[in-house]
């Protein structure tokens, strides 16, 4: 089975820019791997994701070396409606994707410009919308609701179209914190059923870290690791020089580990911190 995405020393130069945004990137994502991509702003993150997505070289001018394929063919070759079938993208601002007078009809908006046949359109909607907790909203106007509520709407518009490949671009940015966590939710869900490959961008790793399978750093245009979370998040100091945050447990276990109190592997959720600090205890008390 051919790998969901290869990227092969792709570099991209916007037109006017005086450097690449990316330089010489290679990447293979395996079909239902869920990848974090992390590094600081301006990095290139949004650049590789766009360039996944086909929208690079599509819809931006700029020079490009290299080659990207998805499901091992050409992103540059693919006709653009296998492509928006193949691949789904929510931006940052999800306002940026909404066309419509209605949550409804946003989602409906997707399926129609892909060709669902009517009679598979009320099921997928209500797939979406219950995936994504947003079913009460159907009616009212995606400009109206929170900012939360408007990042589950975009992602619901793109689960509809039942993509092989999901892409999210920084989606806990611009919500609060129980909007956040229902987002983490919606991704945990989607990792469970291994039914499409989720490439998520972030530059903090809190709400992710655990559920990836793999965390790519980028930082100035170039992949500088690749890893299982655990080993990537094995020295939060350089990681932190690299503008990423992994998880405060994290940290604060590295500093312990570091000033010799503590000797275990470094916790990625606030649940292991729990079991970690407990463990350590009784050994104190012992």
């Amino acid at each position: 089975m051919n790998p969901a995405v290869e990227v092969d020393r792709l570099s991209w130069t916007y037109h006017l820019a005086a450097r690449p945004a990316v330089c010489d990137i290679s990447l293979t994502i395996p079909a239902g791997e869920f990848t974090l991509i992390a590094g600081p702003n301006e990095a290139g993150k949004t650049t590789l994701a766009m360039a996944i997505k086909g929208l690079i070289p599509h819809s931006f001018p700029g020079r490009r070396a290299g080659v990207v394929r998805v499901f091992g063919e050409e992103v540059q070759r693919k006709e653009a409606a296998l492509l928006a079938k193949q691949v789904g993208y929510v931006f940052s601002d999800p306002e940026a994707q909404f066309t419509s007078l209605t949550v409804e009809e946003e989602i409906l908006f997707g399926l129609e410009n892909i060709g669902v046949p009517e009679s598979e359109i009320e099921h997928r909607i209500r797939r979406a919308s219950e995936l994504t907790m947003i079913s009460d909203l159907l009616d009212k106007p995606p400009y109206d609701i929170s900012g939360g509520q408007k990042q589950r709407v975009a992602i619901a518009s793109v689960l509809a179209m039942d993509p092989e490949i999901l892409i999210l671009d920084e989606p806990t940015s611009m919500v609060d914190p129980l909007g956040k966590d229902l987002i983490v939710e919606i991704c945990a869900e989607l990792r469970r059923r291994r039914r499409l490959t989720l490439i998520v961008i972030e530059h903090n790793l809190e709400a992710f870290a655990a559920l990836a399978d793999r965390i790519v750093l980028i930082r100035g245009g170039r992949i500088e690791r690749a890893a299982a979370p655990r080993e990537f998040l094995e020295d939060p100091e350089f990681l932190e020089r690299s503008g990423v945050y992994p998880p405060q447990v994290t940290q604060v276990f590295a500093r312990l580990r570091a000033h010799g109190l503590y000797r275990g592997p470094l916790p990625l959720t606030d649940e292991e911190g729990i079991r970690a600090g407990d463990a350590l205890l009784r050994g104190a008390g012992a």
